[in-house]
């Protein structure tokens, strides 16, 4: 083996190697290719007659051992540097595709759990992209059911259906938008002289248009002993947040199983149960001082309208009733008649 590796280049002492290992009598035949790696690697860091300088410069090897594995590609080259005597492993090409944006208009059908927030952003929407594109949610958010088919827009904006009486002007200036927006849109295919005819359904790009807030109004006149609040509240039930407060949902939704109790946020009395539209069974809580507090969706009302209620007081239980895609509690701050962001007022953590 020895005189292999001690005369004539590199190339007829791998090819003496590998044929003295193939050799059918050798025992360690099967180890060829372990023992002429190293012993490549010997080579290579050695300094003797037969180096590195021996290789063509610029050429590429390589080594087939008697295991006829794979081959490994290795270059040799200076490679922009001052020392030329040094191996470079081959360039793997790899090609990256880029990610692009879904094009088109789709229709989304609404699953178990769903709600308005949580469907515009597993599309990188804005809610109200959601709202605008859908007339129906408009007045309440809430109102999407399991199976409901929404139009959802590949960009944020509104989805108008056109009107009779409508002109583009008036729709662009409904949305706050120009003109050529809606004219230059790819989803719309307008041409001069850009009619539009009712019931042709328009992109808006960036469209935005101001919603009319559902409000409920108390019933019950305050009793004469009415508890006041502390303006300090509670968590109402134990469960997890499922959607926050936006421009479309001035309230946040608990979610959790049917049945959860529920209890008033602060002290008070009951100044409105009842049933209405998306809410379901709902109850409000008059804090006297300027706060109410709103509770729907209940499967059950544990309390009655002018009843004093204390912090923590059972006042129903989690249910799904009204429009809504699984069991939660829709819950409202009032302050001043104007709905505020719950979770600036809850504790945190």
């Amino acid at each position: 083996m020895i005189k292999f590796l001690g005369e004539g280049s590199i190339s007829d002492a791998l090819s003496g190697l590998e044929r003295w290992f193939k050799r059918d009598d050798l025992i360690l035949g099967r180890y060829a290719s372990h023992v002429i790696i190293i012993l490549v690697i010997a080579v290579v860091l050695s300094s003797g007659s037969f180096g590195i300088q021996d290789l063509p410069k610029g050429e590429a090897f390589r080594l087939r051992l008697a295991s006829r594995e794979p081959a490994t590609l290795v270059s040799w080259g200076t490679g922009g540097q001052q020392d030329p005597d040094f191996l470079t492993r081959g360039v793997a090409p790899l090609t990256i595709i880029p990610e692009r944006g879904r094009r088109g208009i789709i229709v989304y059908v609404v699953q178990p759990g769903d709600n308005v927030s949580k469907i515009a952003q597993s599309f990188g929407l804005r809610p109200e992209t959601v709202l605008w594109s859908n007339p129906e949610l408009e007045t309440w958010p809430d109102y999407i059911t399991v199976g409901q088919e929404l139009f959802i827009l590949p960009m944020d904006g509104a989805y108008h259906e056109v009107k009779a009486g409508d002109t583009l002007q008036s729709i662009a200036e409904r949305y706050r938008v120009e003109i050529s927006t809606i004219v230059e849109s790819e989803y719309n295919d307008l041409e001069e002289p850009y009619q539009v005819q009712a019931g042709q359904r328009l992109v808006v790009p960036g469209g935005t248009r101001p919603l009319v807030p559902r409000y409920v109004r108390a019933t019950a006149p305050p009793p004469t002993d009415a508890p006041r609040g502390s303006g300090s509240f509670m968590w109402p039930t134990s469960g997890y947040l499922t959607q926050g407060f936006w421009l479309g949902h001035q309230a946040i939704d608990i979610g959790g199983p049917t049945g959860t109790p529920i209890h008033a946020a602060d002290t008070g009395y009951v100044s409105a149960t009842g049933w209405m539209g998306g809410y379901g069974n709902y109850i409000i809580v008059n804090h006297g001082n300027g706060f109410e507090t709103l509770y729907a969706h209940l499967s059950e009302i544990r309390v009655i309208a002018g009843q004093g209620v204390q912090r923590g007081h059972l006042i129903g239980l989690m249910g799904r009733t009204g429009r809504s895609t699984g069991p939660h509690l829709h819950f409202e701050i009032r302050q001043g008649g104007i709905k505020r962001n719950p979770l600036g007022f809850l504790p945190r953590g």
